[in-house]
């Protein structure tokens, strides 16, 4: 059975002999701290400011989670972090802006949208800010100017959810969009329909009204009883959808993005089949980390590849393992 899922990360010291990529960097991402001044930001807390952006809408479990990550990050080395969110593109150019004219000692920002975000980060290279992206945007984090990326290939999730549903012999199967217009889900979505053995059909819902979401579920599943899968691409939804797999009387099997303590034991009571999981908890913390050894020892994580924190799969072979540390909100 799938593991819970493990990051892989490299961890690249830049030191004499790679003297001028760390040059090429620090040209655009800020400056490292050397000497005796890293020593002293080590033992004394690095007072350093942090902020992190991203495309989330007001009580989105999923970030609460990233929040969380950043936060403990931020507490182990006397850092400070803001945190906003606003699902609107422009709304979260303006944010990243407020940061630079706020003189943040770096950035970690969420491309969910990474066409609308370029000015805004670019600005922020420009300012000398060093910006981390995560969760979104993977494939452009290097062009935009990021130091390096953390999150999971949305696609090559998504293909590895279609396997899944497709061993659970689903064959016709709806994939439920709650943002319009990230990319990344749908990447999901693509790569879901790629690997599964039948045909994928994508359905558009709306994060902010999870009980309209419900309905719309209900609906299609009611409208055509042939459908055998849900994949949803977030947890609230993905409770939502077993809430109206039930209502409408089906067998379809579900399959979801994200972990929470619902999720998981909707899982292990066999209401949902699978869950992937791509650690938000490290979303936030490990951009922290990055940025403070870059501050203090001069180290550029990932060479120049995202560093990923999925996807692994939470079924009801670990869901219980998964569950505790889920209802710690870390999960």
């Amino acid at each position: 059975m799938p593991p819970v899922s493990r990051i892989s990360a490299r961890r690249t010291l830049i030191g004499a002999s790679a003297g001028l990529a760390l040059l090429a960097l620090t040209a655009c991402t800020g400056q490292p701290v050397t000497g005796a001044a890293a020593g002293a930001s080590a033992a004394d807390g690095s007072g350093r400011t942090y902020a992190l952006v991203v495309h989330s809408v007001p009580g989105d479990a999923f970030w609460d989670v990233v929040k969380t990550g950043a936060e403990a990050a931020g507490d182990g080395y006397g850092a400070t972090i803001t945190y906003q969110g606003d699902p609107d593109v422009q709304k979260q150019s303006q944010l990243i802006e407020t940061a630079i004219a706020a003189k943040v000692d770096g950035i970690i920002v969420s491309m969910a949208n990474p066409d609308g975000l370029r000015g805004a980060i670019a600005d922020a290279v420009a300012a000398d800010i060093p910006v981390i992206t995560i969760n979104s945007g993977a494939e452009e984090s290097a062009e935009v100017g990021a130091m390096t990326h953390v999150g999971q290939s949305e696609y090559l999730a998504g293909q590895g959810a279609g396997t899944q549903l497709t061993e659970a012999s689903a064959k016709k199967v709806i994939c439920v969009i709650h943002e319009a217009g990230n990319a990344g889900l749908e990447d999901r979505c693509r790569g879901a329909a790629d690997t599964l053995d039948g045909s994928l059909t994508n359905l558009q819902v709306d994060i902010a009204n999870v009980a309209d979401a419900q309905s719309t579920i209900t609906s299609a599943l009611l409208a055509d009883p042939s459908i055998d899968g849900v994949l949803t691409l977030n947890s609230a939804v993905g409770v939502a959808a077993a809430q109206a797999v039930a209502e409408a009387g089906s067998d379809a099997q579900i399959g979801t993005f994200d972990v929470s303590a619902d999720v998981t034991s909707l899982i292990a009571d066999g209401s949902i089949l699978f869950a992937v999981d791509q650690q938000p908890y490290l979303q936030g913390y490990l951009p922290v980390d990055f940025f403070e050894l870059f501050y203090t020892n001069g180290n550029v994580v990932g060479g120049g590849q995202p560093v990923y924190s999925g996807p692994g799969f939470v079924t009801k072979e670990n869901a219980d393992q998964v569950a505790t540390f889920a209802g710690n909100g870390t999960r």
